[in-house]
């Protein structure tokens, strides 16, 4: 089976290498002639573990392609997966302009029966909008069938969700395009992956469920970390009893500076605005969305009440991603955070392992340097954005003897509040 992968950012990248790490003949198609150049030079535009060397062994073995020529890629293929951007606008909403150009820019060459399947989170009722575009747009009266089957892929583990998934979600109303879709993931078969076969509507609803439902948790743990702040208990030994409740479950239960990535942000922002749509009242999301901002609000004064007066102080930003394994700063805490220092004064040097690149096109006026050492020499105070494991087995004698103040903002409750301050540091963390 050959398909077509249009967009070649997150999703579609992902998408396009592991169904040619499953034997599927892959184009990847992207407008921007830049981006597929680098890609046939073997340059990632993103950072993903594992992709690099996936994207290299497909494509030396001739099952994995990339081009600007859509005409070509959409005449080959069976099955047409749309992965490309789509933005909120301003007032939460997604913006549907690129997914509707590429719909009708299939709808154009096409040249027989088609599957044309949206990977890009859309909002309800997307799939029958791209049916009704295909149809005035076509050349011809030929049959295709249309395909809601969202990605639930983690950034940094991508790879493994997508090869070894917890479901697979495939929402149509068409038989045919269901049955070549089934045949597309057959090799999940053998892991016995669970398949959810619903309605197009069903299927565009369920992604924006699952990351408003995962926001939620997030911002719940927030606020029991704030209230553990005022009472005076750890908020890790409520985390880690709840979590024991099967029903509750021990994930994302992990009190931090707020989300932020592509996805949950964006996501809650979009549930709300379909809701609305629909005359319902979205009461929890709305209270989601607005936790999680006064969350990311919180930290600076949290740091001004550990430091003081940060004008002219040296502040030591460790991570700068919105996540570990990953260089997205889509959305990323830090932005918030080290913009707020820095419009009160305060002198910042920051190393995250993967994100300088990414940082530097959104944070300016900021010390990048080489590693976690340098950025504390001297430092005023640390503070933790980011967990990346290497953060974890730090030399903390040694970062206390390079730092001119030993003090700690945690935000990600890496280490333990007790060891650090025997250490001699003076400590904050998020509910503790």
């Amino acid at each position: 089976m050959h398909i077509a992968v249009i967009g070649t950012g997150y999703v579609g990248l992902v998408t396009g290498a592991c169904f040619a790490e499953f034997g599927v003949d892959v184009t990847c198609v992207d407008i921007d002639s830049d981006k597929i150049a680098r890609l046939l030079n073997g340059e990632m535009p993103i950072y993903e573990p594992g992709l690099e060397q996936l994207v290299t062994k497909n494509t030396q073995s001739g099952r994995l392609r990339f081009t600007t020529d859509l005409k070509q890629a959409v005449e080959q293929a069976l099955v047409i997966f749309l992965a490309v951007g789509t933005p909120p606008k301003s007032d939460g909403s997604p913006d549907l302009s690129f997914v509707e150009t590429a719909a009708r820019s299939v709808a154009q060459h096409m040249n027989g029966y088609k599957v044309i399947v949206t990977k890009s989170t859309v909002p309800i009722g997307t799939g029958e909008h791209i049916r009704e575009l295909i149809r005035e747009e076509q050349k011809g009266k030929l049959n295709f069938g249309i395909v809601s089957n969202p990605e639930f892929l983690r950034e940094g583990a991508a790879i493994n969700d997508f090869m070894r998934p917890d479901r697979v979600v495939l929402g149509s109303r068409d038989d045919e395009a269901i049955a070549i879709m089934r045949d597309l993931y057959r090799p999940l078969y053998l892991i016995e992956a669970p398949f959810v076969i619903t309605s197009l509507e069903a299927a565009e609803l369920t992604k924006y469920a699952a990351n408003a439902f995962l926001a939620t948790k997030i911002s719940f743990i927030n606020e029991i970390a704030n209230l553990c702040e005022s009472i005076g208990c750890d908020v890790h030994d409520v985390a880690r009893a709840i979590g024991m409740d099967r029903r509750i479950g021990s994930k994302f239960l992990h009190p931090g500076p707020g989300f932020g990535g592509s996805c949950f942000p964006k996501d809650t922002q979009a549930l709300a605005s379909v809701a609305e749509q629909f005359g319902r009242e979205s009461l929890i999301v709305d209270a989601v969305i607005e936790v999680n901002r006064r969350q990311r609000r919180a930290m600076v004064p949290k740091i001004e009440k550990l430091v003081g007066n940060v004008a002219g102080k040296t502040i030591a930003i460790l991570g700068l991603a919105f996540k570990p394994e990953t260089d997205d700063m889509r959305e990323a805490p830090a932005i918030d955070i080290i913009t707020g220092l820095i419009e009160r004064g305060a002198i910042i040097r920051a190393y995250d392992p993967v994100a300088r690149t990414e940082a530097a096109k959104v944070l300016t006026g900021i010390d990048y340097v080489a590693d976690e050492y340098e950025a504390v020499t001297n430092a005023d105070a640390l503070v933790f954005v980011t967990e990346w494991n290497q953060f974890r087995a730090l030399d903390m004698r040694r970062i206390r003897d390079l730092m001119r103040s030993p003090r700690i903002a945690d935000l990600r409750n890496i280490y333990e509040p007790t060891d650090m301050r025997e250490l001699g540091f003076e400590y904050v963390g998020v509910g503790r």
